[in-house]
């Protein structure tokens, strides 16, 4: 019921006028940055609309490294480790089966044994994601589940919270690091999770479409490229994305509780892998 409350309150259109006043207190609020938005204020109809801003040209640099593995999103790590026999750390004493989280004990069987990073997006946080490095799209699979909160007081509480949850699963197959997984987890009061590249279908697998069936949903797709920093989806409010990638592809520079902003480096393609 709550979670349903805040999702209608997300996607209920304000007035013109009012939406202004209420996009500068909400970000008082939370500590949001109003400079990165793309558009002005009054142009985004809903808090939904508002927390699925765009950035402004300029806002955010690409790390130009080749070999860089960049942040998809914004946000603070909150697990970051190697997939060992194919868990992941949730939280301080919590873990997580992989194969769980994707949905796919083959991929997560290829996953195993390779660096992971989870993070927040707190209500601050700009809530676009994007490419973490140079790919093609494989396909997603949505899969339905609760919406539960997924900040880190929560996660430490609840076990197996991540692949519990409402997600969609973007599968990469890079040429330099072979398999990655994406993973963009559902909370509390999101409205949906948007795909919003341009190979990916109008409709599904957008969450708010596919959650009255309750049945998952999977698309392939082939030769779909993307660049680090192209845009796969977005996020109505705060949630908590998952990368996973195949063992010593990939070498994951950030540690836990580290701020991380979109397009930084956070970690780098390993000499001699490849897909």
């Amino acid at each position: 019921m709550y979670s349903a409350l805040v999702g209608w309150t997300a996607t209920r259109e304000l007035p013109e006028r009012l939406r202004p006043l209420a996009y500068r207190a909400f970000a008082r609020a939370v500590g949001a940055n109003l400079r990165e938005a793309e558009l002005p204020l009054h142009a985004y109809a809903s808090l939904g609309e508002f927390f699925a801003r765009g950035l402004r040209r300029g806002a955010r640099t690409i790390d130009p490294r080749r070999d860089g593995v960049i942040a998809p999103c914004d946000g603070v790590v909150a697990a970051a480790g190697t997939a060992v026999a194919g868990t992941l750390l949730q939280a301080k004493g919590h873990t997580y089966r992989l194969a769980e989280l994707l949905g796919d004990e083959e991929l997560a069987a290829r996953l195993t044994g390779g660096h992971y990073a989870t993070i927040y997006l707190s209500p601050r946080d700009y809530h676009r994601v994007h490419a973490p490095i140079d790919a093609t799209i494989e396909g997603c699979d949505y899969i339905p589940g609760a919406l539960w909160p997924v900040n880190p007081r929560v996660a430490a509480r609840r076990e197996g919270l991540l692949a519990r949850n409402e997600r969609v699963v973007i599968h990469l197959n890079s040429r330099t690091a072979g398999d990655v997984a994406l993973v963009m987890v559902g909370a509390v009061g999101v409205g949906n999770i948007r795909l919003s590249h341009p190979a990916f279908p109008a409709q599904p697998p957008d969450s708010v479409t596919l959650r009255p069936a309750g049945e998952r949903y999977r698309m392939e797709l082939t030769g779909v490229q993307v660049r680090r920093g192209d845009e796969l989806g977005a996020f109505r409010l705060g949630s908590t994305v998952v990368m996973a990638f195949a063992p010593g592809a990939v070498v994951l520079e950030g540690s836990m509780g580290q701020p991380v902003r979109f397009g930084e480096r956070l970690g780098r393609v390993a000499r001699g892998s490849g897909a």
